[in-house]
């Protein structure tokens, strides 16, 4: 087998060269770390014999002739032999194999990371998909979480070619919320990271598709864990904080609206509840789909999720000081459910 040449793409950037091998060539974690340790990859030229060696962008990666060729050869499996050439013999009863506990099966998901370095890391987050397990969770499950569905900040390490170094979510993203999302690498920059947030320089903007027609503009409230009908929402209390919401309307679509959210705060849920409470829930809001101790509004979008995704994310580098601004446009859920809506007017 020739040499092999793969260029790196914007996808690649920041990625280790180990994953950038394993997401282009399909090899396993252990055939792509054998390939560097044996000084068969070179990066623009020159050997890299670094696993955590992170690739740039528009670079030429070869691995050496011959090695895949090697490698496929020696991950193929022998021919089980068959049953007339196995033959038990008479004073030997067949060995029981010890039981064996099932693997897990986790969830396919795609999710793509925007940017990494040393320091943080931006992900397109796929609805469905936890961003992290609550220390409570986590605590109560003891030993038992490994059997717990792996969340995001679970499989980020292993994306990211590091799987002894874990992430720091910084704030968090509905299970059924897809959207740019940015994970700390380390304590100091979890707490820069945070401490952003909690000033209201970060920009956060969502896309959203709802029932009826909001009111454009501020929407201010303080959020209580318990707004009378055991749901959290507006109110009154020691215990509230206040939630500001910036509305946008962008696109009619007649008993539907398409809209834009700009946070100036991040409360929990704070966009399903503000819409909501206003009288024109998310498309496949079930929750907050509804006045306190009042019947849900009706839905006929046949949306299977609320339809919210976390359209772009800007912040402060901690370490650079560079301004960073990611933007991803909505899945193909959000866009199918939009094109159908339109397709009504």
């Amino acid at each position: 087998m020739p040499p092999v040449v793969i260029t790196s793409d914007r996808r690649d950037n920041g990625q280790t060269l180990a994953a950038v091998l394993k997401a282009h060539l399909g090899l396993t974690w252990s055939q792509a770390k054998r390939v560097i340790d044996r000084r068969h990859v070179r990066v623009g030229g020159q050997i890299v014999a670094d696993i955590a060696f992170r690739v740039k962008s528009g670079k030429r990666i070869t691995v050496a002739e011959g090695v895949l060729a090697i490698q496929n050869a020696q991950a193929a499996k022998k021919p089980a032999p068959s049953k007339a050439e196995v033959k038990p013999k008479k004073s030997e009863s067949p060995k029981k194999k010890p039981p064996t506990e099932p693997k897990r099966q986790e969830p396919a998901f795609e999710c793509d990371i925007l940017f990494s370095d040393d320091h943080v890391v931006v992900v397109n987050k796929p609805a469905g998909l936890t961003t992290m397990r609550h220390a409570e969770e986590a605590e109560e499950f003891g030993r038992g979480k490994r059997f717990l569905t792996k969340t995001l900040a679970d499989h980020l390490p292993v994306l990211l070619g590091r799987p002894d170094r874990r992430v720091i979510a910084v704030h968090r993203l509905d299970r059924d919320t897809s959207g740019v999302i940015v994970f700390a690498r380390t304590p100091a920059v979890a707490k820069d990271l945070m401490t952003q947030f909690k000033k209201h320089t970060t920009d956060r903007r969502y896309s959203a598709l709802v029932r009826g027609e909001p009111k454009p503009g501020r929407i201010q409230s303080t959020f209580v864990p318990d707004r009378g009908d055991g749901r959290r929402g507006s109110g009154e209390g020691e215990d509230g904080k206040k939630a500001v919401t910036y509305v946008k309307v962008l696109e009619h679509l007649g008993a539907f609206s398409r809209v834009e959210c700009r946070l100036e705060t991040g409360r929990t849920h704070q966009v399903r509840i503000h819409l909501g409470e206003a009288g024109t829930p998310l498309c496949g809001e079930h929750v907050y789909d509804r006045p306190p101790n009042g019947q849900p509004l009706p839905d006929g979008s046949g949306a299977a999720r609320p339809m919210l995704h976390a359209l772009s994310l800007g912040f402060t580098h901690p370490v650079t000081g560079e301004l960073l601004s990611y933007e991803v446009p909505p899945p193909a859920d959000f866009a199918k459910l939009l094109e159908k809506l339109r397709g009504e007017q």
